[in-house]
């Protein structure tokens, strides 16, 4: 993928004579190991970092449980782009091979020209589409390390349901904790409708009947009769 794409930007060095200055065309090509490495290494996505105190802050996901099912939503999210990108990493594959095939028996010259032009971008477009397929795959990997990390066997990791009336409370609780005479009317009346509704449901253990239903189904294949 580096050779490709240092290929990529050397061959379209003579076509920028036309966008650039003598100057920044010699200081272009100067640069092209730079700018391969740049290319390659800029940060795409998030880092473990970012993934740890940015998406799974502990005010909005305060328990275990209720980080390890935002890690199954984040994981199940680039799958499905990774999937979707390699639809389109093959559709691009298709447009090169008859791009390629136009070119050897195209007699216009204009039209040669610009199959060749829709050609390097698609090359262009291929090694981009590999480097994005490695990261989402390296954070399909990490979501999956940080699902480990999460799940000590503590909560139902099957039914996403059953650790939200805890989690939910924790964060409604915290919300309402920040709430000051400033905060309007309307955050207020969400917050702390949705905090009391929270204690309300778990006081009166209304969902402990689908809970045991849902066990019931997972253990068994149907519910009781």
């Amino acid at each position: 993928m580096k050779k490709d794409v240092k290929e990529v930007i050397q061959g379209e060095e003579p076509h920028l004579n036309n966008l650039l200055t003598q100057e920044d065309l010699s200081s272009f090509k100067g640069m092209v190991d730079e700018l391969r490495d740049t290319w390659t290494k800029k940060q795409m996505f998030r880092t473990e970092t970012e993934a740890r105190f940015s998406v799974l802050q502990d005010n909005r996901y305060p328990t275990k449980a209720a980080k390890y099912w935002q890690c199954v939503r984040e994981q199940s999210s680039y799958l499905d782009n990774l999937m979707n990108l390699s639809f389109d990493y093959r559709r691009n594959d298709a447009k090169i091979k008859w791009l390629e095939g136009k070119i050897d028996k195209e007699e216009d010259e204009y039209k040669a020209t610009k199959y060749q032009i829709d050609l390097d971008e698609c090359k262009f477009g291929k090694a981009s589409m590999e480097k994005v397929a490695k990261h989402r795959m390296r954070e399909i990997k990490m979501w999956s390390k940080l699902k480990g990390e999460f799940n000590d066997g503590t909560f139902n990791d099957k039914d996403v349901n059953q650790h939200q009336l805890e989690s939910y409370g924790r964060q409604y609780a915290e919300k309402a904790r920040q709430l000051t005479e400033n905060s309007s009317d309307t955050d207020k009346f969400n917050v702390l409708g949705q905090l009391q509704s929270l204690q309300r449901i778990r006081k009166s253990g209304e969902l402990e009947s689908s809970y045991k239903e849902r066990e019931q189904i997972e253990q068994n294949g149907k519910p009781k009769t």
